[in-house]
């Protein structure tokens, strides 16, 4: 177990030292996040509004509730899946020895908006799919289903690398990706687990350390300084959740370079990838 951790730790330092050589990097999840939060309300509040959801429960479902589940997916997975492509392209510069700009990355973002758009109507499909069988399953059959979306997630692990890699289309890339996910498999991928373990542990202690402050702030009846530590708090979340998304998208472009190249690339010791990606025969 320490030597699966010790492993997780030095991948996530090596992608850290990536994105500290381009903090630009984290304007892409930040983008990311802001886009979903307008598409968000842009779908939902609306339909509110209207009453579409007033008295739905899962037995009165019906096709209308589902198209437009669908129609938010595939925008939302679009915009999504669009900045990942951007932030990975950047990645995959820096890993081969370059120097991404922000306008590096849109620029390969943008060159794949075809391939990013079926991608991402194959991804809600799966999702609407998936979301109808739990909706009408019992808990034996949520947790199957909750098994089959895992296993979905860890097959297109690759697939965003793939697009921005290889002139290829949304089905391909999707077949490419369990390939070699299959040819790195290496420990249940200790990096991604990695990352999510340290910034679990990260969060987890800010919500420690961070309601306490709030604690003492409130205990204090001062409400300037309760609000200054309610925006600290909630600024360090926001913080740690684009710094792991930044994270995983070089962990994403550095196991994609090592499963097609054998090499990482700059940043990650060879030494170090090999044992934590080891290879299947």
């Amino acid at each position: 177990m320490f030597e699966k951790f010790s492993q997780s730790w030095s991948l996530v330092k090596a992608s850290a030292s990536v994105l500290r050589s381009d903090k630009e990097l984290l304007v892409f999840p930040l983008l990311s996040a802001i886009s979903c939060i307008i598409v968000a309300a842009t779908f939902f509040v609306p339909a509110m509004f209207s009453g579409m959801f007033a008295g739905m429960d899962r037995e009165q479902m019906n096709p209308l509730f589902y198209l437009f589940l669908f129609a938010f997916y595939v925008v939302q997975y679009f915009v999504i899946i669009f900045f990942n492509s951007a932030l990975i392209g950047a990645a995959m510069i820096r890993l081969n020895g370059g120097d991404p700009t922000v306008a590096d990355g849109f620029r390969i973002a943008m060159s794949k908006l075809p391939t990013i758009l079926g991608y991402a109507v194959i991804a809600a499909t799966v999702g609407v799919i998936l979301r109808a069988l739990q909706e009408r399953a019992g808990f034996i059959g949520r947790f199957v289903i909750g098994l089959i979306g895992l296993a979905w997630t860890v097959a297109s692990f690759l697939v965003v690398p793939v697009l921005v890699s290889q002139d290829i289309g949304p089905i391909d890339a999707v077949k490419r990706s369990a390939e070699l996910l299959k040819k790195t498999w290496g420990q249940n991928l200790i990096g991604n687990t990695g990352i999510g373990l340290v910034f679990g542990l990260l969060f987890f202690g800010l919500v420690i350390i961070g309601g306490g402050l709030i604690v003492l702030a409130v205990s204090g009846g001062v409400l300037a300084i309760t609000i200054t530590a309610i925006v600290a708090v909630l600024v360090a979340f926001l913080l740690l959740v684009l710094i792991q998304a930044a994270l995983q998208g070089v962990y994403a472009a550095a196991l994609y370079r090592y499963a097609t190249e054998g090499d990482a690339g700059q940043g990650f010791d060879k030494a170090m990838v090999a044992e934590a990606f080891k290879v299947k025969a």
